[in-house]
């Protein structure tokens, strides 16, 4: 998530069990680029202990070369190319997701890079920029290159966050791809994770959104996959993470501002407060200094009841997940001798 999963989050987030293989933030590339510096710090301060790819945007092919090679000066677990930015100024420079609009030059970029990068090459995607329909000839041109992995967000860019993903799609392309593919979108708890896994029979589990809210979630996901008890976190545990974050961000920021610090802030507590009392997140929209910004924070999250377990339904961040907790149950896949 650009701007809010840089370093100071990743550090944060080992913290709380955090994830397997992490992804930076996008180095955005174009004809007179150079990799961000603050993102590089991500990979080469790595606090986690995991292996993390340096992600990609762009859609210059020489300069994406370049800059691939440039980052595999650096300790990358891989390089991975963003398909799947869904964001608007990014799409209309046919970057990210805007990129599926044009599928002869994302056929161009992945031949490239597959030579240029001797490692581990990954590549996130949508399942279609209008339409789903699309996501097949898509899917042809990904097999024509040998990719490590594809991460899906499971809706096509003009679906963006707003609606139920598309487990099917996901499925289509673990039964068709050589390399393993990663589901990405919708889990915000061990139920919608656990049916995502098993409506697309994924090699693993992508998760953004939901980790923001919810740092516990990586530690949630194992134990509910495993069969152990499942951490229950409360309010006051929350409330913790978020002065951690607080005081962690303010380390990592160079001329610290105080009211400039608590618009920061603003950024991750806009998924945090997902779920709880409307007025939280209302009257933190608000807060333009620090005492405000923690008076708002105890006043709803300094207390011992249980952290609210997943966002509000068809919120403006968190859409359509009850249709995979509520998705029948898909087929076994074939072994590979069936005919």
């Amino acid at each position: 998530m650009q701007d809010v999963t840089d370093l100071t989050f990743m550090r944060v987030l080992s913290r709380y069990g955090g994830a397997d293989v992490y992804v930076t933030e996008y180095f955005r590339v174009h004809e007179v680029s150079v990799p961000d510096p603050w993102i590089l710090r991500s990979i080469d301060e790595n606090p986690t202990g995991r292996p993390v790819f340096a992600q990609m945007i762009g859609q210059d092919i020489e300069a994406l070369v370049r800059t691939a090679k440039e980052l595999l000066r650096h300790p990358v677990a891989g390089i991975d190319l963003n398909l799947g930015c869904p964001a608007p100024v990014v799409c209309k420079k046919e970057a990210g997701g805007g990129l599926l609009r044009n599928l002869p030059k994302v056929d161009r970029i992945l031949g490239a890079l597959r030579d240029a990068i001797p490692t581990r090459f990954t590549v996130k995607t949508r399942v279609g920029y209008d339409s789903p329909d699309e996501f097949p000839a898509l899917l042809d041109v990904f097999r024509r290159h040998s990719i490590d992995a594809l991460a899906i967000h499971g809706r096509t860019v003009v679906e963006r966050y707003q609606t139920p993903v598309h487990p099917e799609r996901i499925r289509e392309a673990v039964e068709t791809m050589p390399c393993p593919v990663i589901a990405n979108g919708n889990v915000i708890d061990v139920p919608t994770g656990l049916a995502y896994h098993e409506q697309t029979a994924a090699a693993g589990l992508m998760i953004g959104r939901g980790a923001i809210r919810n740092p516990w979630l990586f530690d949630q996901l194992r134990a509910g996959f495993s069969g152990d008890p499942v951490p229950a976190p409360t309010c006051r545990d929350l409330l913790g993470y978020v002065r951690t974050l607080y005081e962690e961000i303010a380390r990592d920021t160079s001329g610290f501002e105080p009211h400039l610090h608590v618009q920061r802030m603003k950024k991750t507590m806009v998924y945090v407060t997902q779920g709880h009392d409307p007025e939280f997140e209302y009257r933190l929209r608000r807060a333009k200094q620090p005492e405000e910004f923690h008076s708002i924070c105890d006043a709803f999250l300094d207390h011992d009841e249980p952290m609210p377990p997943r966002p509000n339904e068809n919120s403006r961040l968190f859409c359509g997940f009850s249709e995979l907790k509520s998705g029948a149950s898909q087929p076994p896949l074939p072994s590979p001798s069936s005919p």
